[in-house]
């Protein structure tokens, strides 16, 4: 398997035929059963610093959004720091998903690290579109939701896997590595970055495969392009199934406990 140091850094732009985000990950040999049963403590210096970027990142959306609605693009600050923001944070959530077993450093744009984002160069936003933009991302909002709250609900199962056998299996590794993605082209649409709507939930399309066939466009990274087998396929579709039902699930708790806090206070009151 060709090294990370072969591609672009994190942040870097790659011109494909849309404006678009792609995500290269490569995956270790074996990981280290230490660091994958210690990840959840290990990750929490990274989580704050996610926080407190996130907040930043906020505000300047915020301002990118009314500089795009004058100029018809993100303002180049604006820009710099959401991809950087975006990039950054996809690493920590690869290291957090097993999908890598080296630390993300505590760098911005950083060298040979096994998890790069491309980005498109900058392009001309539609003004409308950036007038309704957070209702335009609202569906793939909830959706992408939707595989988070699955993958999380399947992440224990995933972490004794990876500790016992020291590896994610194939198929294990597609999915995770399509959540993944569908968060990073989620993110760059709602900030902005881009102006593609979410694609390839389920993966790229896959080549029929012929005798003498060659591809036009070389396998760049094990996710790039990001062919799902249909094991990989089929754990995505548990992924989606288990994450709408936590959320109903969650949806009920909350209704339940709302309708006894009104009938206690109702109580309260006539007594």
């Amino acid at each position: 398997m060709t090294g990370p140091e072969s591609y672009p850094a994190s942040g870097s732009e790659v011109v494909a035929q849309e404006p678009s985000v792609e995500l290269d990950v490569f995956p270790p040999q074996q990981h280290s059963r230490w660091t994958v049963l210690l990840r959840l403590i290990l990750i929490i210096p990274q989580a704050i610093v996610i926080w407190a970027l996130g907040i930043a990142a906020v505000v300047v959306v915020i301002c990118g959004w009314f500089g795009a609605l004058f100029l018809g693009r993100l303002p180049d600050w604006c820009s710099d720091f959401l991809r950087g923001y975006t990039a950054y944070s996809t690493r920590v959530y690869a290291y957090g998903m097993l999908l890598v077993d080296t630390y993300p450093p505590f760098a911005w744009n950083p060298q040979d690290y096994p998890v790069r984002v491309l980005f498109h160069p900058p392009t001309p936003l539609n003004r409308v579109a950036v007038f309704f933009r957070l209702i335009l991302a609202f569906p793939i909002l909830v959706l992408a939701s939707f595989f988070t709250s699955g993958w999380t609900v399947i992440a224990i199962i995933v972490w004794l896997i990876v500790l016992i056998s020291g590896r994610m299996p194939q198929p294990v590794f597609e999915a995770t590595a399509a959540v993944l993605r569908i968060q990073l082209r989620t993110s760059a649409y709602t900030y902005l970055i881009t102006p593609t709507y979410l694609k390839g939930i389920f993966g790229d399309r896959t080549p029929v495969v012929q005798p003498g066939f060659t591809p036009a466009q070389p396998a760049q990274s094990p996710t790039r392009p990001l062919w799902v087998s249909s094991g990989g396929r089929t754990l995505l579709i548990v992924i989606l199934v288990l994450g709408i039902l936590a959320s109903i699930g969650q949806s009920a708790v909350s209704t339940t406990s709302y309708d006894d806090t009104d009938t206690v206070s109702v109580s309260y009151i006539a007594d």
